[in-house]
């Protein structure tokens, strides 16, 4: 990847002058022109759809070569993404939408959630967000939530880590889950 400095100008606040300083930053960024995406899910339960744990393969949307560069103004989430979230989490009591794997969390956030969740003893579904990018940008527009982890409880999107923590805190999570797991 190819990088360019570019001098960032003298700021005026009320507190006094802000001096310019270079920044470095890429030039551009490009994606392969083949994408191939996969979405892993980590599955402990034999009664499951899916296995001890299966790969659920997307196709990635025709692209030229002009159309694979990276457009933040894209929609990451195609239209068979959508399909696939939809049957992940209508299929499942509980699916977690994590950094990491809930035996090797990536980040304190989506370890809380998980520890939440075990100290509850609620069977769940994890899926390592981290491994997908086209993933990671789709669920972001899909549960129009902007940060992970996601929790889906019931087939709807429950929160991320702080309305987790506080449904957990004052008993309405325990109760949200057994609803869902007992229809």
């Amino acid at each position: 990847m190819a990088l360019r400095s570019i001098k960032t100008p003298t700021l005026i606040t009320p507190a006094g002058v802000v001096s310019s300083s270079t920044v470095t930053k890429p030039q551009s960024f490009r994606l392969p022109s083949k994408l191939t995406a996969s979405l892993a899910v980590h599955n402990r339960h034999p009664s499951s759809i899916y296995g001890i744990c299966s790969n659920l393969k997307l196709k990635p949307a025709a692209h030229s070569s002009s159309a694979a560069k990276f457009r933040c103004s894209a929609s990451a989430l195609t239209p068979q993404l959508r399909d696939t979230l939809e049957k992940l989490v209508s299929s499942e009591k509980v699916v977690l939408f994590m950094k990491g794997t809930r035996d090797f969390p990536m980040c304190g956030f989506s370890n809380t959630v998980v520890q939440i969740l075990k100290n509850l003893n609620v069977p769940f579904e994890d899926v390592n967000i981290l491994e997908n990018e086209m993933l990671r940008q789709g669920l972001k527009e899909y549960s129009n939530w902007p940060t992970f982890p996601q929790l889906y409880i019931g087939g709807e999107f429950f929160g991320g880590c702080d309305i987790t923590l506080e449904a957990f805190q004052s008993g309405e999570l325990q109760e949200v889950v057994e609803r869902a797991i007992c229809s």
